[in-house]
């Protein structure tokens, strides 16, 4: 039985895997969805406005050592790549398969802001116009999204190299939003380097909810590779 700890992306939570949550599941795995912290329902303005990548990882942190999780699966999708990194780095060997799906895989001294596209910079700064310290969420897609910590985006992020030495680390890329992705640059990277596994999805970012059954079977390891 593997056990999976699924981060999700920007303005999003817990909620974004809900489809693919009972495929794992009805698997015999282990599934644990997380909200981060500014992004639950009960958080106030204190807590939105402090929250940053940091507050994220250690979220993460946290629940493996309330759960007592070893050899996980830890699942980022868009933003939560940077989360899962930060985690991997710090997390003594408790993680056995990264898998950044369409997010983001930093270098050391990389943020959000610095790692996306001019795109998605600007969503961010038209987001957090009205406060300063939040983003909120653009178009009007899934009423659940909520504003997003401003400093989790643009907080660069600290790594000692220790993620590498993960086992298994994968980046899935979703090629069917190419107009606006910002991961382009970095599936050409990753591909080039032996220590990853890259898949193709061809879906838009939101491939949960696009191809549930296609993101399940890839974490389950059924999907062939692509290099």
């Amino acid at each position: 039985m593997a056990t999976f700890v699924l981060v999700p992306g920007g303005w999003k939570g817990a909620w974004a895997y809900e489809a693919v949550i009972p495929l794992l599941e009805a698997a015999g795995h282990s599934v644990h969805a997380l909200t981060l912290t500014g992004l639950r329902p009960q958080d106030d303005i204190a807590t939105v406005a402090t929250a940053n990548l940091d507050t994220h990882a250690d979220d993460v942190l946290r629940h493996l050592d309330r759960a007592h999780l070893t050899g996980v699966t830890l699942v980022g999708h868009s933003y939560g790549g940077m989360v899962i990194s930060a985690v991997a780095d710090r997390a003594a060997g408790r993680i056995s398969r990264l898998v950044h799906l369409d997010a983001y895989v930093p270098q050391d001294g990389e943020s959000c802001w610095s790692a996306t596209n001019d795109y998605f910079r600007g969503v961010f700064e038209a987001g957090a116009a009205s406060t300063g310290y939040s983003v909120q969420p653009p178009g009007t897609k899934d009423p659940r999204r909520r504003p997003h910590p401003l400093a989790a985006f643009v907080q660069t992020i600290r790594l000692t190299g220790a993620a590498a030495q993960v086992p298994r680390r994968e980046f899935v890329y979703c090629s069917g939003w190419e107009d606006q992705t910002p991961f382009a640059p970095l599936r050409a990277r990753l591909q080039a380097d032996p220590e990853w596994q890259v898949h193709d999805l061809p879906t838009r970012h939101d491939a949960m909810n696009e191809a549930p059954e296609a993101v399940a079977a890839l974490l389950l390891g059924e999907a062939a590779t692509e290099r």
